[in-house]
């Protein structure tokens, strides 16, 4: 497992670096995938939010998947995800819709959520726009610092009186907002957190750089296990891997959600390492992943 760990950078001294090694391994021909790109206006129309449209080689379901990227809301987009999303459409049958959020340090929080947000409540309003005939259609879908931001629009929608998705679908998502071994409450950060894919150190690099003032990081639009009210939130699929030091915080989400009220189904992929949506199609733990995936569409929207 150690050979596949990525090596140890200083993310605040690296990040540009990384997002360049990113693009250039996701460099393949744009002609073998069936993509088109569009653009939406912010709210309030200083900047538009980029977004790349997959469509499946093979169209099984009704389904938009509306896709946050990883990348400790500091690096990744829209190309550098560009296989991940190609393979979530192919595997689901869906059409997958990627939002290019804004990235931290040049926009930190909650520019990047609000990105999200937005792309999120215009499909959600009007769906006939976004390719769907009803808004129970309509899935958020993120991965790690995505799954987080998947997780805080569905409590933003809510909170803010506009339509909330009928389902999310969270992988390994980062949910506190305290990675460091010697206080944090999870046992994950202790027992993965300085040796497999991603370490505790790199997590506490990316939210300084997404949220600069220590007194916002435990907010629940920045770690959403904080929110004391997790009610009327989506029907969700959560998944997580075996040897994340996200492993744990992710389960207790799901937990919570559950308390509060909502349907949750949890899901632990044994001797998997964080970010193994990004591996190819081959890989084991990608393939249990998309079982479970590909379940839950099947199930009721709403």
């Amino acid at each position: 497992m150690r050979l596949f760990a990525a090596p140890r950078v200083n993310v605040q001294e690296d990040y540009e670096q990384i997002r360049r090694l990113q693009r250039q391994l996701a460099a393949i021909p744009t002609s073998r995938y069936q993509i088109s790109d569009l653009a939406l206006d912010a709210a309030d129309g200083t900047h538009q939010i980029p977004v790349r449209v997959f469509q499946p080689q093979e169209k099984r379901r009704d389904d938009l998947l509306l896709f946050f990227h990883g990348g400790g809301w500091v690096t990744g987009d829209i190309d550098s995800y560009t296989p991940a999303c190609d393979t979530l459409a192919d595997l689901t049958g869906c059409v997958v819709a990627s939002v290019d959020y804004r990235l931290a340090p040049e926009h930190p929080f909650p520019a990047g959520l609000e990105d999200c947000y937005r792309v999120a409540r215009l499909a959600l309003e009007d769906p006939a726009r976004a390719g769907v005939d009803d808004a129970s259609r309509i899935v958020l879908v993120g991965d790690s610092a995505g799954g987080n931001l998947a997780a805080v629009v569905s409590l933003l929608l809510r909170e803010r009186g506009h339509r909330v998705p009928s389902r999310q679908i969270l992988l390994y998502p980062v949910t506190n907002w305290d990675h460091h071994p010697e206080t944090s409450p999870f046992d994950s950060v202790r027992d993965h957190g300085s040796d497999y894919r991603l370490t505790d150190a790199e997590v506490r690099d990316y939210l300084e750089l997404y949220v600069p003032d220590p007194a916002l990081r435990s907010d629940p639009h920045v770690a959403p296990l904080m929110a004391d009210d997790l009610t009327r939130q989506p029907k969700t699929l959560l998944i997580t891997a075996e040897l994340d030091l996200l492993c744990d915080e992710g389960e207790a989400y799901g937990l919570a959600l559950r308390e509060a009220g909502n349907t949750v189904e949890m899901y632990r992929i044994d001797g998997a390492l964080h970010g193994f949506i990004t591996l190819p199609r081959f890989a084991r733990p990608l393939r249990e992943a998309y079982q479970q995936i590909n379940a839950f569409l099947d199930g009721d929207p709403t």
